[in-house]
């Protein structure tokens, strides 16, 4: 008789067992499953005071810096972008491949419109393959000088750092501040035609501190303790200028760069152009007190002004012997810094980046091109005015890219109009190569200083192999330029100095294992090779990452057409796409 009641409370354990169980199963493939993250953006004008003075900045909801956003591999991102400033405003989320989805990419004119005062516009993308630190900035004319955040993108659920577990994490904006609005400031310069003012401070996470007036209380403290291991992310947000950065006492260990893991190597400062990011992991093995953390100016471009200020936030023990007292009384360790023209180190440095393992970097080429890089003067318009030709022996100020200047379209994006077939928009006859050789980082003939202007851009088919040389020149002057392709990484596999060799630089290839990045630092005087697979159609601007440049003209557009099936097709353009 006891036989069917053990047979009932068996059974009734077991489902009870089995309900347990597809709990367990659910929840685990809920944290495994990609999300979507939903934000809104307010653009607004926000009194900042820095430096004594308090002004209106442009910020996202109210901060300077704006959010940080932090997803994991494979979610997706929408973002609903409000206008509530007085100007045009695009974002851009730097690094993000934008597979398919070029309508989100965000620089104005080139993938949409503006969205304008008053208007708004969601960005909706997902994160297909990227692991580490990348970030968001306007795309409008000099905006992103503090339209600007953090954009962290961790491992799928389940998934680990190829690293050590760091305790805590810590993300670092380098960014340029001015005593002045700086939309008003590149106006004026384009303006007069000479170069725009120099910023008065740089700032990490939008604070100048201890070395600048009225700025030493809210200097940022980067909080460590000892026996820790912390991963600080550095994302270079200055607007015009390359910085060197340095904890005092303290090696760095670079383990990713460009939301791209990094075979890791130790060093002791870093060096980051405008639109670079850089993970290094930090020990807590120094004496319990407080370090200064400082960037300051790499300045290539001999005789360029440039702001030689520098800017420090504290790595602080939370075991220091001030921490039970008070800490602001007691100095922090300054660091060394490298000379401002410390190019030796700017280069040991970038010769040290490998990928963690061997890569497939593509060997045979479809397409083989040639670009130099560099600045130009124009000579003075006959119906201008002295006051608006204020550049060197009363010229205007130029960049281009083999000679040819961008001009961007102001009443359709780029990529509408490649989409919708609309003509006299663009051309695409971006040359291959200089329309002349000549002896690009030597004494250049003056014949040679004025570009052409015009929007163009280069087509490519869709998983075609590509290979760049992108060569600096010194016309007016050279300089390390950070040159960022929209859409895509690509392996940086040669850098050096002169003029570009076919025949001898080839020996530098590196085809094994080169660091795969988004923005590339191409040496001042100087040179660099990049190959990339154009897998992802739409249509990319690749531009200096230094705004007064990319103001001048230093850019261009790849046109990717359209692959076979859905999968190699840009999407359709959302409805709420802005109107020009």
């Amino acid at each position: 008789m006891e036989a069917p009641n053990n047979i009932f409370a068996n059974s009734q354990c077991s489902f009870i067992i089995f309900g347990i169980f597809l709990l367990f199963a659910s929840s685990a493939m809920t944290l495994a499953d990609p999300i979507t993250h939903e934000h809104e953006f307010v653009i607004q004008a926000t009194p900042v005071k820095r430096l004594c003075e308090t002004r209106n900045a442009i910020t996202v909801n109210g901060q300077y810096p704006g959010p940080t956003l932090e997803v994991n591999n494979g979610d997706t991102v929408v973002v609903k972008v409000i206008n509530k400033a007085q100007y045009n405003v695009t974002i851009h989320w730097h690094g993000i491949r934008q597979m398919r989805t070029g309508w989100a990419d965000g620089p104005e004119f080139v993938t949409q419109c503006p969205i304008r005062p008053g208007g708004s516009y969601t960005y909706r993308f997902t994160i297909q393959g990227q692991e580490g630190t990348l970030w968001w900035h306007a795309h409008s004319s000099w905006l992103r000088a503090t339209v600007y955040g953090a954009l962290i993108i961790h491992p799928k659920e389940g998934d680990s750092y190829p690293f050590t577990k760091p305790k805590r994490e810590t993300a670092l904006l380098l960014g340029e501040w001015w005593n002045a609005n700086p939309i008003d400031v590149v106006r004026e310069a384009t303006r007069t035609g000479a170069a725009p003012n120099v910023s008065d401070a740089y700032t990490i996470n939008g604070q100048p501190g201890d070395l600048y007036n009225c700025s030493s209380k809210d200097t940022l403290i980067v909080p460590i303790d000892s026996g820790e291991t912390n991963l600080i992310r550095v994302i270079n947000a200055a607007l015009n200028q390359p910085l060197f950065f340095t904890i005092a006492n303290h090696k760095l260990t670079v383990v990713g760069a460009d939301a791209s893991y990094t075979k890791p190597f130790t060093t002791t400062v870093l060096m980051l152009g405008p639109g670079q990011t850089t993970d290094v992991l930090i020990n807590g093995d120094q004496a319990p007190a407080r370090y200064y953390i400082a960037a300051r100016a790499y300045a290539s471009a001999p005789n360029a002004p440039f702001d030689n200020t520098t800017t420090t936030a504290i790595l602080e023990y939370k075991s220091a012997p001030c921490a039970a007292t008070n800490c602001a009384a007691s100095k922090p360790i300054m660091p060394p810094l490298p000379a401002f023209n410390d190019t030796p180190t700017v280069t040991a440095f970038s010769n040290s980046f490998r990928s963690p393992r061997k890569v497939e970097v593509p060997t045979e080429l479809d397409e083989s091109l040639f670009f130099t890089i560099g600045l130009g003067l124009n000579k003075c318009p006959k119906n201008f005015r002295a006051s608006r030709c204020q550049g060197p022996n009363g010229t205007r100020f130029t960049a281009s890219m083999n000679n040819v200047s961008f001009v961007l379209p102001n009443n359709i994006s780029v990529l509408q109009a490649y989409q919708l077939g609309i003509p006299g928009v663009f051309t695409t006859d971006f040359p291959a190569n200089p329309p002349l050789q000549f002896d690009y980082t030597g004494n250049v003939s003056r014949s040679l200083w004025q570009p052409v202007p015009g929007t163009k851009g280069y087509k490519l088919k869709f998983g075609s192999r590509v290979q760049i040389v992108l060569q600096d020149t010194s016309i007016f002057t050279p300089e390390n330029h950070p040159i960022h392709l929209h859409g895509y990484d690509f392996y940086i596999i040669a850098e050096g100095f002169g003029n570009f060799n076919s025949k001898t630089d080839t020996s530098k290839f590196n085809l094994v294992d080169p660091p795969l990045r988004n923005t590339v630092a191409v040496p001042v005087n100087g040179w660099a090779v990049i190959r990339f697979v154009a897998d992802n159609p739409g249509a990319w601007l690749m531009h200096c990452h230094l705004d007064v440049h990319i103001t001048w003209g230093l850019a261009m557009v790849f046109f990717v057409d359209n692959g076979l099936g859905e999968l190699q097709t840009i999407q359709p353009p959302p409805l709420d796409l802005p109107l020009c």
